[in-house]
């Protein structure tokens, strides 16, 4: 069993989320406030997390402004998911 970083809960498999996505790192206004490192991070998500991530926030404000599991979890949409979601999960 193995976690997902976001939920916390215990799941078969998780998948890497990038918490800033691959598709804003050539962009240069990334480049000068990222590391090369920090833009490669990545973080062990179930399935239900990351597709919830990605349908509810675009990849751009993603990277600005929801680039840690912190922030994350502060998305208005995606906090409520996280709430249902360890609700339902027992």
């Amino acid at each position: 069993m193995r976690t997902c970083a976001l939920c916390l809960r215990e799941v078969a498999s998780t998948t890497r989320h990038h918490l800033i996505p691959r598709t804003t790192h050539r962009k240069k206004w990334f480049k000068k406030r990222f590391t090369r490192e920090q833009m490669n991070t990545t973080v062990p998500l179930c399935k239900m997390c990351h597709r919830e991530i990605h349908r509810q926030i675009p990849e751009k404000e993603m990277a600005k402004s929801y680039n840690t599991l912190e922030l994350l979890r502060t998305h208005p949409v995606v906090g409520r998911f996280l709430e249902w979601l360890t609700k339902h999960d027992r």
